[in-house]
């Protein structure tokens, strides 16, 4: 993983280091490479790998919202933090799917928190969960898998790309996805989040139009609030 900060003021840029640095250092995790850039062009001109990026919107020369937009076009999958006292960019950044805006004087605790939010995301959509089948092996991030289905004894993994049938069991599933972003919401059915186009009482519907997962009503409470703080770190 390769972090970047992109900033005109060195002094935000040695404090975003330092927050980095301690994040990582509190988890007891590797900090991972930091590359620290003062202009756009500087950043955009940097070739390799962009995974987590701190970006200034009011910079000379180019400014954040132009370069966001740029990165987001080689690597939509790029998580962007706008770092701005100018709120009234707030809309224009959002256009690039901004991942989190955190304004200037920056909060360590608020900061830390979003930390937490941009790498649970960013192990959903780059760790690759391997789906067992009578056939062979396939692996794909967990982002892609829409939902896990029971049905009689066939376990089904439904993807974005195709459907498998996995030669394990829904506790095997429950084990291994990722706990912020998937939920048993019946015996049958565990779903992942980040596909949900809408649900009722008793049933959800997923991205994947040929998809309605059940509900079970004492599960609606739970659900619901699980669903909710998703949403909630996703902003």
């Amino acid at each position: 993983m390769r972090i970047l900060i992109c900033d005109d003021d060195t002094l935000i840029i040695e404090q975003l280091q330092k927050y980095i640095e301690s994040y990582f250092e509190s988890n007891h995790l590797k900090c991972p490479e930091l590359v620290s850039f003062t202009s756009g062009e500087s950043l955009l001109a940097d070739k390799n790998e962009k995974d987590i990026v701190f970006l200034d919107i009011e910079m000379p020369g180019m400014n954040g919202i132009y370069v966001g937009n740029e990165l987001k076009k080689a690597n939509k999958n790029v998580l962007i933090f706008v770092v701005t006292s100018y709120s009234e960019y707030l809309d224009e950044a959002m256009r690039f799917h901004v991942f989190r805006y955190l304004s200037k004087p920056l909060d360590k605790q608020r900061f830390f928190r979003n930390m937490k939010d941009a790498l649970t995301y960013y192990n959903s959509i780059t760790t690759k969960i391997p789906v067992e089948t009578k056939q062979g092996v396939y692996s794909f991030p967990a982002s892609q898998i829409i939902a896990i289905e029971a049905q009689e004894r066939k376990v089904i993994v439904h993807t974005a790309r195709q459907d498998f049938d996995s030669i394990h069991n829904m506790d095997y599933w429950l084990e291994h996805l990722p706990k912020n972003s998937f939920f048993q919401t019946h015996r049958s059915f565990i779903v992942n989040f980040e596909h949900i186009v809408d649900f009722d009482h008793s049933t959800i519907h997923l991205s994947n139009q040929q998809i309605t997962a059940y509900l079970t009503r004492r599960k609606y409470s739970s659900f619901k609030n699980a669903y909710l703080l998703y949403l909630e770190s996703m902003r």
